[in-house]
């Protein structure tokens, strides 16, 4: 009986070594299986499902509805002050203040289950529009449009202004010259000239360019009532190529220019008596030798008004490289000037206009010390 009894407990684990040994035939006397549930049956829901599914199915509730609410008005807000331009509005301490106060609606509305939604909807139109990016965005426009209105105070509107010159004495600009006395001058000036070199090498003439009128900075931000005035320009229609020729009429028109009581031509080309640098010089001109230069600048003025007047020579013989010849081609195509040849030119800067004087007196006296 014994040996049957080790003959059957040796049939059972024969083969296994380091392994369980298998059941007897028919299972361990007692055991009971465990039915598995039918396929298709439905399992019990748990408890903590069961109240997911109830809170899914509850409405969002007025928390969430708050904070939506407030970030859409607050950012159609931040949209209506940037299209009235006021960037200073933008960063203000109430703008500021409000956002704060939008934000802790939306994190209160986040923690809540049933407003969880709405808040993060929410908080991404915060994203979207707040201070820092509608700012920006103002301060963009502000820059392109050059609008600071909103930005400044009084007392920088008020300087912005000032109808004269920051560093000019104003008494200086209301004896010297007006705009149409330089004008007047400037017209007989050429007039003469024209006439004297006719007279003497045979020049005829053109008109080059038209009338300029620049408002002057005041140095204060805005604009002054004075105007940098340029002169319609005269061109001899023949070239000036000879040395000789070259200080001829030059001299003639310094005879010009003293009998108009303006002072003697001064020549920025020629390094003797310039003052220039030669390699200057001779960057500008062409050469630092004015026998080879492609240009010649001579300049007088009638100091202490404010008429400038200036005489050039274009001279493409002096044109090695051709670069010189493109340079007057592309300048010829924006004036219609000649390539080469004599221009007369008058500039004169911060000249107040004779109907303008009674105003700018006026402005003065609201700005006691400036100048």
């Amino acid at each position: 009986m014994v040996m049957d009894h080790e003959k059957q407990r040796a049939r059972y684990i024969a083969g296994t070594e380091g392994a369980p040994p298998v059941p007897p035939p028919g299972g361990y006397r007692g055991a009971r299986r465990q039915q598995a549930p039918a396929a298709g049956a439905p399992l019990p829901p748990t408890p903590g499902a069961v109240a997911t599914l109830d809170t899914e199915k509850k409405p969002a509730n007025a928390l969430g509805w708050i904070a939506l609410a407030a970030s859409v008005l607050f950012a159609l807000i931040l949209l209506g002050t940037l299209v009235a331009g006021g960037t200073d509005i933008l960063y203000g301490v109430t703008m500021l203040a409000l956002q704060l106060v939008v934000v802790a609606v939306i994190i209160a509305a986040l923690f809540s289950p049933r407003g969880r939604m709405l808040g993060a909807i929410a908080l991404i139109v915060t994203i979207l529009f707040n201070v820092a990016t509608v700012g920006g965005m103002s301060a963009l426009q502000t820059s392109a449009s050059g609008n600071y209105e909103g930005v400044k105070s009084d007392e920088q509107k008020h300087e912005e202004a000032y109808p004269a010159i920051k560093g000019t004495d104003p008494q200086q600009t209301l004896s010297q010259q007006s705009l149409e006395e330089v004008r007047a001058q400037a017209d007989v000036l050429f007039a003469d000239i024209r006439a004297r070199l006719t007279a003497e090498f045979g020049y005829t003439w053109v008109p080059v360019g038209d009338e300029d009128l620049r408002p002057e900075r005041n140095g204060y931000g805005g604009e002054s009532m004075l105007v940098e005035y340029t002169s319609p320009g005269w061109a001899t229609n023949e070239p000036i190529q000879d040395y000789a020729q070259k200080l001829d009429v030059m001299a003639v028109i310094d005879e010009v220019v003293l009998e108009h009581g303006l002072w003697d031509l001064y020549s920025f080309n020629d390094p003797t008596n310039s003052g220039i640098d030669p390699a200057m010089i001779a960057k500008l001109y062409g050469s630092d030798d004015p026998r080879t230069q492609n240009t010649w600048e001579y300049y007088t003025e009638n100091y202490p008004d404010p008429l400038r007047f200036y005489a050039n020579i274009y001279d493409l013989s002096n044109d090695p490289d051709g670069g010189f010849l493109t340079a007057r081609q592309a300048q010829n195509a924006r004036t219609g000037e000649p390539l080469e040849g004599l221009q007369l030119v008058v500039i004169a800067s911060g000249v107040l206009s004779e109907a303008d004087r009674a105003e700018f007196e006026k402005k003065l006296e609201e700005y006691p010390g400036f100048g």
